[in-house]
């Protein structure tokens, strides 16, 4: 049977999402979990390879698993093997033979977290990037918006990305704040290496007067890595949902 997982992790302690040979990741610790529970290795295949730090509310995967078990018992043992990982099974499904967590997702959705105060953070460390000097939210969610539709997105895109295309459409793109947090939306069918916080760290900066929307604008239509602005950092970036249309 195949299986559709719905997960949610803190990624602070993991190199990614994906599998790597001399690095702790997601889904060795997932595939780790699986092998315990049934005595056979079998690959976990997640939605999106979120890179290293990132966390997630509702990563989805899938894996096929052979021995005769129902899906709460998969999610109650999978979670049992799981300790101590900061990584949780929120529901396991049966699902088609067919289907795939990757390329059957219909959009993806992500959000940026931001902590706009003077004072460092405990709570939230590792959670959240904090900027100290205040943030013009109105004109940062401006400037998100120019970046909606469908563009050329190289000036957003890590120079190691392996997609074959930077043309990507977004759907989504606002910032709102609530109290002292400031939180980036965004969602697209997919999205390419970095991206997100590429776009994060480029509004940043007109958030705080360093650039303008004009700015965002030309440095999207220049379509040239060097004219984006500095990186944000991975603490704040998190997963929070992927979508299938039903088949």
């Amino acid at each position: 049977m195949r299986y559709k997982l719905t997960i949610e992790y803190d990624g602070g302690p993991y190199h990614g999402w994906q599998r790597l040979p001399d690095a702790p990741s997601v889904q060795a610790a997932l595939e780790d979990a699986v092998e315990k529970l049934t005595g056979a290795r079998a690959e976990v295949i997640g939605a999106g390879r979120t890179d290293s730090g990132v966390h997630a509310y509702a990563q989805v995967a899938h894996v096929d698993i052979e021995k005769p078990l129902q899906a709460w018992q998969i999610a109650e043992a999978l979670n049992a093997h799981l300790r101590p990982h900061p990584i949780s099974v929120l529901s396991v499904e049966e699902t088609r033979p067919d289907f795939h967590a990757r390329f059957d997702a219909t959009a993806r959705a992500y959000s940026y977290e931001v902590i706009n105060r003077r004072a460092p953070l405990s709570l939230d460390l590792g959670r959240a990037w904090r900027i100290g000097r205040p943030l013009d939210v109105e004109m940062m969610d401006e400037a998100a918006r120019v970046l909606i539709g469908n563009h050329d997105f190289t000036t957003f895109r890590d120079t190691k990305c392996q997609a074959k295309s930077p043309v990507k459409t977004l759907d989504i793109a606002t910032v709102e704040s609530v109290g002292e947090q400031v939180i980036f939306h965004f969602e697209a069918r997919s999205f390419l290496h970095s991206q997100v916080r590429s776009m994060v760290g480029t509004l940043v900066e007109v958030g705080l007067g360093k650039m303008t929307v004009e700015d965002v604008a030309a440095a999207l239509a220049a379509a040239d890595r060097t004219q984006c602005g500095p990186v944000a950092p991975p603490d704040g970036l998190y997963l929070v949902r992927v979508d299938y249309d039903a088949k």
